[in-house]
């Protein structure tokens, strides 16, 4: 045996940084993808196809001008362009969003009839939804309830409130995540009167 040990071969102090500089580029590349573009324009594998048919019950006990509100089938949806909102009591952003609702159900194009707003009421308890649409008021011509939210998967929505623009032919021809405000909602109204 040797008398001489060979000492271990030092490293060099920059090695351990390497993964804290990986880390960092990847933190970075992770944070650019989260905060480049609008988040409200999730892509849509339904864009420019029919809207996926649903039968959904109407919102029991809920009535507007002394007559029960309906739900829609997708028949409903044919024959001009419908505004499509997704909503639940619970969600903070759908009391956000209302006021823009309730104007869009003021505007001409809805109030002639040549655009449908209706809603998709989802997971919510039927007398929680009466009680907000008392509260904030009611700008749909017809709610459909999703009780169990299956439509909700059939339709790919991520979350509440989402909306969609379907055109008379009853194709879906844009969608929209998040609250509405003044310039989306402007901007929905009029891809809805164009119908495409």
């Amino acid at each position: 045996m040797s008398t001489t040990e060979t000492a271990p071969a030092r490293r060099s102090p920059l090695l351990f940084l390497i993964p804290l500089i990986l880390f960092g580029a990847l933190a970075l590349v992770f944070a650019a993808g989260l905060f480049s573009g609008d988040a409200s324009k999730v892509p849509s594998a339904l864009i420019g196809r029919p809207a996926p048919t649903i039968a959904l019950p109407p919102l029991e006990g809920l009535q507007r001008n002394g007559q029960p509100v309906p739900s829609f089938a997708m028949a409903d949806l044919k024959g001009r362009a419908t505004i499509v909102n997704i909503f639940a009591s619970w969600c903070a952003p759908c009391r956000v969003e209302h006021p823009f609702l309730v104007a869009l159900a003021e505007s001409d194009a809805v109030k002639q009839g040549r655009v449908a707003l209706v809603g998709m009421n989802y997971k919510d308890e039927a007398e929680n939804a009466r009680r907000f649409l008392g509260a904030l008021g009611n700008p749909y011509s017809a709610i459909g309830v999703d009780r169990a939210g299956r439509a909700a998967i059939e339709w790919g929505v991520y979350g509440v409130p989402e909306t969609f623009v379907v055109g008379p032919d009853g194709r879906i021809l844009e969608k929209h995540v998040g609250p509405l405000d003044a310039a989306v909602a402007g901007r929905l109204l009029v891809r809805a009167a164009s119908g495409r």
